[in-house]
C-alpha cells in the first residue's frame, strides 16, 4: 500500500512502534511470562494474551472502529480493559475508560460526546445504571456485555473472530486514549493522546520506579484514571504482570497482593486507611508491596521502595499531558522536582512572555506526550494549545536551581494597588500548614488598598488547632507581605464546583467581589 504522499506503508513500518508492537514482540521475548491475571483469578501469558488482542482487533475491524473509530469501556477493572487498548493500538481506534461511578447523566453527556463505534459494559454491580444510560443515548453504539457467556458477549465475539493478525500501519502519533478532565468550563472534555506521547512517559515512570520483567502491578485503583494506566502500560512495556481487580476494595486488595507477590498499586485515601485497619492483625503478607515513608502502620505492612531516596520531592501533571509533567528530585528547592526528560516546561507571565526563576507565570509545556488535543472542543483548543505550547492553566515558579514549584490553578487574579495576587499561591501556602486541610482564597473590595485585600477562609484538619494570628504568620514567613491574607476566617468546609473551589460561592458567602475588569473594580480605581 503506498500513500497520497508515495511513502509505502511498509517503509513507514520500519520506523514505527505502537503498542501493538509491544505485546507482539513480548510473546516472543517473554513467551512463558505471565502477561495478566485476570480479575477473575485467570493467568494470560504474553501469546495468549496477544492471540485475544489480535481477535479483539478483527472484531474493532468488522464493527467500524478502526482507523480512529471510537471505543467506550463502561465498567470496572478488569484484563479486558487492557486487551481493548492494545487491540485499538493494533488498528488505529481509540478507547475511552468512562468513570463507572458517575452519574447516569454524566455517563450519557460522554457516551453522547464520544459517539463510539461500541460500548463495552458490565452486569455486575452496573447492570441498573447501565439501562438507563442505555435509554437516554440516541447514538448508534454497538453495546457488548464484558462479563457475558453468551455468543454476543464480549468473549463469545472472540472465540468467533479471526485469529490472523495483518500487522498494518498504525501512526503512533495518531490517539489511542481519550480520557475525560474535570468540568473546569462547566462540563467533563476528552484528552485525545497518542501511542507515542503514552509510551514515551510510561518509559519515563518505568525508570523512575523501577518496573521491569519482573514487576507486578495490581490494577486496583480506577483505571478510568491516567495514574493506575500509565503504570498499567508502562509494566505491560517492560514485559511485566498486571494483576487486575475489579474495585478498589480492601480484602481483595490484600488478598491479590499476597498471593501474586504485587509489587507496585495506586492505593489513596481513603482506601489506604482502609486497607490498614482491615489487615491490622496482619492475617495477610503485604511485605511484597513498595512503599514510602510516611504513615508509619502502612510502613509496618509493607516494604521500603527501593527506589525512594530520601529528600525527594513531589511530583506536577494532569490529564492533559497524560500524566506527569514532572518527576521527582532529591534535595532540590521547587516542591515538585523537575520537567519530564521528554518534555520542555517554561513559565510565562500574563505578557506571554517567560518569567524569571523565582517569579510566578503559566506552566506551559510541549513534547510528544501532550494531547494531540480534545475531542469537539475546538475553541478550548485554540486557548490552551497556540504559539507552540500548551498552556495548562496552572500557576508555578522555577527555582534558582531550576526546580519547579507548582502552586494551583490560574484562576481569578486580585488586585491590590498595583500588585498582582494569584489566590493559587496563597492558598499553596496556607495548605503547608500542618493544621490546614484546605483554604480558600479571595479578594474583597477595598478602596484604600487600591482594589481589593485578600482574605482567607480555612477548614482545619480534625484534631488540630490554629488561630488566625498564627496563620498569618505562617504566611508572612513564606509570602511577600502583600499576598498575606488581611483576614483569615474558618469554616468546616469549602464549597466544591466541579473539580475544584466554587469561589463563586465563596464570594458571596464571605464578602468578596470587586475583581479586575468588573464595574466596582473599575470605580475605586478608575481602571
Amino acid at each position: 500500500m503506498t500513500t497520497d504522499a508515495g511513502i509505502d506503508d511498509g517503509h513507514r513500518l520500519i520506523h514505527s512502534l505502537t503498542f501493538g508492537d509491544v505485546i507482539r514482540q513480548n510473546r516472543r521475548s517473554y513467551p512463558h511470562h505471565t502477561a495478566v491475571v485476570s480479575d477473575a483469578g485467570e493467568r494470560l501469558t504474553y501469546p495468549e494474551l496477544d492471540d485475544r488482542v489480535t481477535r479483539l482487533a478483527n472484531v474493532f475491524r468488522a464493527s467500524g472502529v478502526s482507523g480512529g473509530g471510537r471505543v467506550v469501556w463502561l465498567g470496572q477493572n478488569s484484563h479486558r480493559l487492557l486487551e481493548c487498548v492494545l487491540a485499538a493500538a493494533k488498528c488505529g481506534a481509540v478507547v475511552c475508560p468512562v468513570n463507572w461511578q458517575a452519574g447516569a447523566n454524566e455517563l450519557r453527556f460522554i457516551i453522547d460526546d464520544v459517539e463510539p463505534g461500541i460500548v463495552f459494559w458490565q452486569s455486575s454491580e452496573l447492570e441498573r445504571k447501565v439501562v438507563t444510560v442505555r435509554e437516554r443515548h440516541d447514538g448508534g453504539a454497538r453495546w457488548i456485555q464484558h462479563d457475558g457467556t453468551d455468543a454476543d458477549s464480549y468473549d463469545g465475539l472472540l472465540a468467533d473472530a479471526p485469529a490472523d493478525d495483518p500487522e498494518n500501519y498504525v501512526d503512533p502519533n495518531e490517539p489511542l486514549l481519550l480520557m475525560y478532565t474535570g468540568a473546569f468550563d462547566g462540563r467533563p472534555n476528552g484528552a485525545l493522546l497518542s501511542q507515542l506521547g503514552i509510551m514515551l512517559h510510561g518509559l519515563v515512570i518505568a525508570n523512575r520506579t523501577g518496573i521491569n520483567d519482573e514487576y507486578v502491578y495490581l490494577n486496583c485503583g480506577p483505571m478510568y484514571r491516567m495514574g493506575v494506566l500509565w503504570n498499567t502500560l508502562a509494566t505491560l512495556h517492560l514485559g511485566g504482570t498486571n494483576v487486575f481487580v475489579p474495585r478498589a476494595d480492601p480484602e481483595l486488595i490484600c488478598a491479590a497482593v499476597e498471593r501474586y507477590r504485587c509489587m507496585g498499586a495506586l492505593i489513596m485515601e481513603p482506601t489506604l486507611s482502609a486497607v490498614i485497619a482491615f489487615n491490622k492483625d496482619a492475617k495477610h503478607d503485604l511485605s511484597s508491596l513498595r512503599s514510602r515513608p510516611g504513615n508509619a502502620d502502612w510502613s509496618a505492612m509493607t516494604s521500603l521502595d527501593p527506589f525512594h531516596r530520601p529528600n525527594d520531592s513531589s511530583l506536577y501533571g494532569q490529564t492533559e499531558v497524560a500524566g506527569l509533567i514532572t518527576t521527582a528530585a532529591a534535595d532540590v528547592a521547587g516542591l515538585h522536582g523537575r520537567p519530564s526528560p521528554v518534555a520542555q516546561l517554561r513559565l510565562f507571565g500574563e505578557d506571554g512572555r517567560e518569567v524569571a526563576p523565582g517569579e510566578i507565570g503559566e506552566i506551559v509545556v510541549r513534547g510528544p506526550q501532550i494531547m494531540t488535543g480534545y475531542l469537539r472542543r475546538p475553541e478550548l483548543n485554540g486557548l490552551r494549545q497556540h504559539d507552540g505550547w500548551h498552556w495548562t492553566n496552572d500557576l508555578g515558579r522555577r527555582e534558582t536551581d531550576g526546580s519547579i514549584t507548582f502552586l494551583g490553578p490560574k484562576g481569578r487574579l486580585i488586585k491590590s494597588g498595583i500588585e498582582n495576587i494569584y489566590p493559587a499561591e496563597v492558598e499553596a501556602c496556607l495548605r503547608r500548614h500542618p493544621a490546614v486541610a484546605n483554604a480558600g482564597v479571595i479578594g474583597v473590595p477595598a478602596a484604600d488598598a487600591g482594589g481589593q485585600t485578600v482574605k482567607a477562609i480555612v477548614v482545619v484538619k480534625p484534631d488540630m488547632k490554629t488561630t488566625p494570628e498564627e496563620l498569618v504568620q505562617h504566611g508572612r514567613q513564606h509570602l511577600a507581605a502583600y499576598k498575606v491574607p488581611r483576614v483569615i476566617q474558618f469554616a468546616p468546609a469549602l464549597p466544591v464546583k466541579g473539580a475544584g473551589i466554587d469561589y463563586e460561592s465563596l464570594d458571596r458567602d464571605y464578602g468578596g467581589g470587586g475583581y479586575p475588569g468588573s464595574q466596582l473594580f473599575s470605580a475605586m480605581t478608575g481602571l
